[in-house]
């Protein structure tokens, strides 16, 4: 029903027209909600698409990271294994020579350390076992390597610095008396985390090291060698009948009876430290060898030496004589460890042994201050 300009009309609309355009727009709105569902569905399943490529990427960018990190770790792992195997060959070099092959710690160890050093086939096995691993098992099984190395060469310098205390007591000295307190010094420059960290196998060593060092520095400063060719002595060392008044007396030193003019040599490797006269003595020579130790060499009738000269075991620094306090040609030698007469007689009646460790003392030293085998021999 229609009402236009006054008039109302009446439009009368068939079922079967109405059926239709109900049709036509129920087939509209399913078609909408279709496209519009189908537009849904494509959104989702791009949504869901998108956040399993972000996932992927994350994924992808927190591998990336991992082996950056991984990357970064091998080398910082690889940087400290070559700062350390460096302190490694800087100790063996400065204590053993430019080679870091000495005698001293070549050969069969003894019950201590046997177990603890590999044999050739154990060697080679473990070789074996490292060629085997890559990357970051490597580098640790590299230095688990060095840690096991420090400490056998810790555990050897332990059983070389036993022989060379040994040896310095068999003279009658106390290796602390001979030790003192080493003439050190320099800035303080504190430790910075730029080198290698603190390392327990390193400081061991170092330690090791160091007491291996003050003893056998010890041990190369003690006479070994006879002052003079004399193979008799006039006179011995301790109380004896003054030959001049018969009273009873100390004797501080030996006598060597010999030739006018016979050479005096130095006993030991150090420097002259007075060529002169003193009461009683006439002619004197006297070295200092370090360590306290100082041998006096008197009634002698010339000098073959001056004072602030370095001289070696056996070199000639004086001449056979009868002046001050004597009765006759002889040489009077003394032995004073921190001012205090000792007997001689130990230093010239050693054992082949303990000269063999004290000679294997000289040649390190001589390695080290790049001297050639010969003078570590006449040293």
């Amino acid at each position: 029903m229609f009402r236009s300009q006054g008039r109302v009309r009446f439009v009368r609309i068939g079922s079967a027209l109405q059926i239709g355009t109900a049709t036509a727009v129920c087939a509209i709105a399913l078609g909408w909600a279709a496209v519009a569902g189908n537009m849904m569905w494509q959104h989702f399943s791009l949504a869901q698409d998108q956040a399993a490529i972000d996932a992927q990427a994350r994924s992808v960018a927190a591998e990336a990271r991992k082996v950056d990190a991984y990357k970064q770790s091998v080398n910082d792992i690889a940087a400290d294994l070559d700062r350390r195997q460096d302190l490694l060959d800087d100790m063996i070099r400065s204590q053993f020579g430019t080679d870091g092959a000495d005698p001293g710690l070549v050969g069969a160890p003894d019950a201590e350390t046997q177990a603890d050093t590999p044999s050739d086939t154990s060697a080679a096995a473990q070789k074996k076992q490292l060629s085997a691993l890559s990357g970051m098992d490597r580098l640790r099984a590299m230095e688990e390597r060095q840690t096991r190395f420090a400490h056998r060469l810790a555990a050897l310098v332990d059983q070389r610095a036993r022989k060379a205390e040994a040896a310095i007591r068999s003279f009658g000295l106390k290796p602390e008396q001979l030790a003192g307190r080493t003439a050190q010094g320099g800035p303080y420059i504190p430790w910075t985390a730029k080198g290698v960290a603190d390392d327990d196998a390193l400081t061991k060593l170092a330690g090791s090291l160091s007491r291996l060092n003050m003893l056998e520095r010890s041990l190369v400063s003690i006479p070994s060698g006879r002052p003079t060719a004399s193979p008799m002595l006039s006179s011995s060392y301790g109380y004896r009948s003054d030959p001049f008044n018969g009273h009873a007396a100390f004797h501080a030193g030996l006598d060597f009876p010999g030739r006018y003019g016979q050479p005096i040599l130095a006993a030991a490797t150090g420097r002259v430290s007075y060529v002169g006269q003193r009461q009683g003595y006439g002619n004197v020579v006297e070295i200092d060898h370090g360590h306290g130790i100082m041998t006096r060499y008197a009634h002698l009738s010339g000098f073959s030496a001056r004072t602030g000269q370095d001289v070696t075991r056996g070199v000639q620094i004086g001449r056979m004589g009868s002046t001050g306090r004597s009765t006759g040609t002889h040489l009077h030698f003394e032995v004073r460890v921190n001012g205090a007469p000792i007997n001689p007689r130990r230093f010239l009646e050693v054992k082949d042994d303990v000269l063999q460790v004290q000679q294997i003392a000289k040649q390190r030293f001589a390695r080290v201050n790049g001297r050639n085998d010969d003078e570590a021999d006449r040293s």
